[in-house]
């Protein structure tokens, strides 16, 4: 008795213990479950791989063969790359000199000079390709150089661009008129922000508003109001979504300190939906809308561009059916659910994302285009959300303030685009556009096909992707031969083209020719040269190899 009497205790401490942990052990395995399965899905583990990949770049006939082509080829594709530098040196001499030296100094440029291909190949890239970033004009769909060059503008200003940049020169004019008597007084309301506050809160369907800088600290004060107000922790992100560079939203590659209290889960899954239904800890949501173009991917950019597994395709109706879900669940479970619309806002609908999927969140953020050019960021939300103090509690409160918060010109420039927002006769740009902008993609496409070209486009709306048809590691030069036909490229190349809505039908055709002739001359010049053997999978293969050999010297 007194021998079984310990082992009794032992054992009903050991099924208490294991009762305490067992529900623990459960929801992290839940939670792991619920993440997406590339890099984009476990930040932890993209930071450490991201750490280890070694540098390397190739030299020479590699340079032009890293894909086993034979040796025409490749003497083909150096003699068509040192070709095309030589037209770029004649046409951007002074933006070339420029950029060159604002790179020394600019830290931004320096990176996105760095960054415009794969980093095996990026060397000679900025050697013989380098192009002008100095713009000095636009005209309706167009911008020209400090050279003299008019080319299309497939950039959208990172989103800001959506009606076209003269009426956004004609917001900024007016708002300087009428902010002139007060100039840049800071602190004290100008009386048009009034007008602002109504319209935004009809747009969004909200309560109150606050104003931001920037897109990013938007994001940042309604996240910060969300854990305010829930008394909760965590926030919820998805795989791939860009919500600014500040740390809790982006928890991977880019951030020097890990984020300890943001959940980076898969969008349109199940799993995900489980796990905010049964933790007790996730304070709000974001979305960005921008993701039902490539769930659970990043952004896409040309410096990532090592083959052709490159994917995007929008369904509105099965990403609508995810929001609904999302949004039930949030109801709920008292999560709060934001929209951040900085990207998309007012470009889908009138309403934005809102109105365009039939979707209410909690809290929305804008920015870009809502102050007609000019930077701004605003968090629309409920009115209990958006309180920044306890009644009962007077030292709990919850901070945000900046120094150009509310700007004079800013809010000038923010009543002439709502104003032309609300105007019926304006409006009318919101009819059809669904159709229109399907219906370029698709010309696009067949003509594409109907030349033999390996290229594919992919659109959300006005925002379109560039897809590769055949496996290859040169799809990055695409985007060379696009600025040599005058299509102006973000410095992410092919991965994001957006269009402004003034596009013409005629504008759109001329942009389409410069394509297919683009994409016709690169394949005439071997970059597509392909054996019938090599595919994606052989490539990362190869990629893997290089690494490995670098890293241990082999």
């Amino acid at each position: 008795m007194e021998t079984t009497l310990p082992i009794l205790s032992m054992s009903v401490a050991a099924a208490a213990s294991a009762a305490a942990v067992f529900p623990k052990l459960k929801a992290r395995v839940e939670l792991s479950r619920a993440k997406h399965r590339s890099l984009a899905g476990h930040s932890k583990m993209s930071r450490r791989v991201a750490k280890l990949l070694p540098f390397y770049e190739f030299e020479g006939d590699k340079y032009f063969g890293c894909d086993g082509a034979p040796d025409d080829v490749v003497a083909q594709r150096k003699d068509a790359f040192f070709r095309l530098a030589s037209i770029y040196a004649e046409r951007y001499p002074k933006g070339r000199a420029m950029t060159k030296e604002a790179a020394e100094t600019i830290s931004d440029l320096n990176f996105t000079e760095s960054y415009r291909v794969p980093f095996q190949f990026s060397r000679l890239v900025r050697e013989h390709l380098g192009t002008s970033t100095f713009v000095d004009s636009s005209s309706g769909v167009t911008v020209t150089d400090v050279d003299g060059n008019t080319s299309y503008d497939l950039t959208g200003s990172y989103g800001v661009n959506i009606f076209g940049n003269d009426f956004y020169k004609e917001c900024i004019e007016g708002a300087e008129k009428r902010a002139h008597a007060l100039g840049p007084v800071l602190g004290p309301y100008h009386p048009v922000i009034l007008d602002n506050v109504q319209r935004l809160c009809r747009i969004s369907g909200l309560d109150e508003v606050s104003f931001h800088m920037s897109g990013t600290e938007a994001v940042m004060q309604a996240v910060r109001l969300a854990r305010y107000h829930t008394k909760r922790t965590h926030l919820v992100r998805f795989a791939g979504a860009y919500h600014g560079w500040w740390g809790d939203v982006q928890p991977g590659v880019g951030n020097p300190i890990a984020a300890h209290e943001t959940y980076t889960l898969a969008e349109m899954s199940e799993k995900t939906l489980h796990v905010l239904r049964t933790r007790r800890d996730i304070a709000c949501v974001l979305v960005n809308p921008l993701q039902g173009l490539h769930p659970n991917g990043n952004a896409p950019g040309d410096s990532s561009l090592v083959d052709s597994s490159r994917g995007g395709h929008f369904d509105r109706a099965a990403y609508t059916e995810w929001l609904k879900q999302l949004r039930d669940v949030c109801t709920e479970r008292g999560i709060v659910l934001i929209f951040d619309e900085v990207f998309v806002g007012f470009r889908l609908a009138a309403g934005g994302a809102q109105e365009y999927f039939g979707v209410k969140a909690d809290m929305v953020t804008y920015g870009k285009s809502l102050a007609g050019g000019l930077p701004i960021g605003v968090v629309c939300g409920k009115r209990e959300l958006m309180r920044r103090f306890r009644d009962d509690r007077p030292a709990d409160i919850c901070f945000a303030r900046g120094t150009f918060n509310s700007h004079p010109y800013v809010m000038t420039a923010m009543d002439e685009f709502l104003s032309r927002l609300a105007s019926p006769n304006f409006r009318a740009v919101y009819d059809g556009l669904e159709e229109t902008w399907n219906g370029r993609a698709e010309r696009l496409n067949q003509m594409m096909r109907d030349a033999g070209l390996p290229v594919r486009f992919a659109n959300f709306s006005s925002i379109w992707t560039v897809k590769y048809t055949t496996p290859s590691r040169y799809n990055w030069m695409l985007q060379y031969y696009l600025r040599a036909e005058g299509l102006a490229l973000s410095w992410v190349g092919t991965g994001r083209l957006i269009f402004s809505l003034n596009y013409t039908d005629a504008d759109f055709t001329e942009v389409a020719e410069r394509f297919v002739r683009a994409a016709g001359k690169m394949k005439a010049d071997g970059f597509w040269w392909h054996d019938g053997v090599l595919t994606n999978k052989n490539i990362k293969r190869q990629i893997l190899k290089e690494m490995l050999a670098r890293r241990f010297g082999r």
